[in-house]
């Protein structure tokens, strides 16, 4: 990869990519003096054309410098190559500056030793060795699908033009049979190779993909965050100053909270399920409401807020405390055959009908066997078991080992005695899941 990879393209993007290789301008004069120089010298002694080798020196060089000399503009990514699909190969900056840097050195090979196709499988074996190296080196570079891609283009664009240009040079003549074979061994032989070191030395990594995964995990948590902070307001009335919102991911969805100057509240996205709300004024209110207009208030809320839980589910109250301040729990259950569904819906709302605070579990109701012991039968049960008669008895829907089972919940009333659960179809005694 090159660097300044963000930057546009045209001279800026080269003056960047100059500045990003510390002393790239004199290493890369002293290596053209080092290679070009003596390039020419072999080429007039042998009666060669001078030119071409001279500048296909000079070319390599300028690939070798921009893109091996350690340089800091980019971000490494040691024993990492993105292998991500090269979609930005054409509005890149760096892609199009990597095609471009790719161009002169196979075209000028082309002239030099009129061997197209050997040349071909060459330079793009070549550029995928570059991405390898920087891939593996600690040079500050980072290899990527799309920069083998585009050095690879550029590679073949500059055959393609150096064969051109040989045929129209009445001059020049091209082994087509021999060069077909060569770089078609070149080409296979190459490639085996630079693909079992890749596969040995370099893990993959889709950066595009972690980009837009992130981007849209960004896009999901302000959604959240602005539904979160929403009900919060609503919920606690104007006034509310969200504090902080906290985000918290939970397989496919996340467990969001609202901290507010008020309370806190809690709900699952992108479900835009509240699940528990809890306001800092924890204690009762002193107000007038009679109880049926407090159930009213409770009922309003719940049927706002979570019109899923209140269908088809029976409804609830009973006080909390006592004196002028005590508050009333307005509870939701629903029940299937008289069993009671996993769904939990509790609103706690004073007397001046200010809902405190509310807990909420919008489970779907779950198929379950038929029941085959009764009540009476689950006391008598129970009492071999415990040796105790059970005072209460209820019907409950639970997960026994990963599965939902009816399941009869007994107790004595006595604080030394265990509850105990019974199957309500082979009588058992169970242990729900926790």
């Amino acid at each position: 990869m090159l660097p300044g990879s963000s930057i546009e393209t045209g001279t800026p993007l080269i003056k960047a990519s100059i500045g990003a290789v510390s002393g790239l301008l004199p290493i890369f004069f002293v290596l053209v003096v080092l290679s070009a120089v003596p390039t020419a010298l072999i080429a007039r002694a042998r009666k060669r054309p001078v030119i071409a080798p001279t500048l296909l020196a000079v070319s390599i060089v300028g690939v070798l410098a921009v893109t091996l000399l350690p340089g800091g503009a980019g971000e490494a990514m040691d024993g990492y190559c993105d292998t991500g699909a090269p979609t930005h190969l054409f509005t890149s900056s760096s892609a199009l500056l990597n095609i471009a840097l790719f161009v002169s050195a196979p075209m000028l090979a082309v002239i030099t030793f009129r061997r197209p196709a050997t040349v071909a499988a060459v330079s793009v074996l070549c550029s995928g060795s570059i991405e390898l190296i920087q891939a593996t080196a600690s040079l500050g570079r980072s290899c990527s699908a799309t920069d083998v891609t585009a050095n690879a283009l550029g590679a073949l664009i500059g055959s393609g033009v150096g064969t051109v240009w040989v045929l129209l040079d009445s001059r020049g003549s091209i082994h087509a049979k021999r060069d077909v074979c060569w770089g078609v061994s070149v080409a296979v032989a190459g490639a085996s190779v630079l693909v079992g070191l890749f596969s040995f030395s370099v893990s993959s990594i889709d950066v595009v993909a972690a980009e837009d995964r992130q981007r849209a995990q960004i896009q999901t948590l302000s959604g959240a965050s602005d539904w979160i902070e929403q009900a919060a307001e609503e919920i606690f009335g104007r006034g509310t100053e969200v504090e902080e919102t906290r985000s918290q991911a939970d397989g496919g969805r996340w467990h969001v909270t609202a901290v507010t100057n008020r309370g806190e509240v809690s709900g699952w996205w992108p479900d835009k399920s509240l699940e528990r709300a809890e306001s800092k004024r924890n204690r009762g209110d002193i107000g007038n409401l009679t109880r049926s207009q407090i159930e009213e208030t409770g009922d309003q809320f719940a049927r706002k807020w979570f019109p899923q839980s209140v269908t088809k589910s029976r409804r609830t109250m009973y006080p909390v405390g006592d004196g002028k301040d005590k508050v009333y729990v307005v509870l939701y259950r629903r029940y299937v055959n008289n069993v009671m569904m996993p769904m939990r819906l509790d609103i706690t709302v004073t007397s001046a009908g200010r809902v405190m605070d509310f807990s909420s579990r919008p489970d779907p109701d779950p198929e379950l066997p038929a029941v085959t012991i009764g009540r009476e039968k689950a006391k008598q049960l129970a009492k071999r078991v415990t040796g105790h008669q059970p005072q209460h008895a209820n019907l409950l829907a639970q997960k026994v080992s990963g599965r939902w089972r009816p399941v009869w919940l007994l107790d004595t009333g006595k604080e030394d005695d265990p509850d105990i659960f019974l199957d309500a179809v082979a009588g058992a005694e169970v242990t729900p899941d926790l």
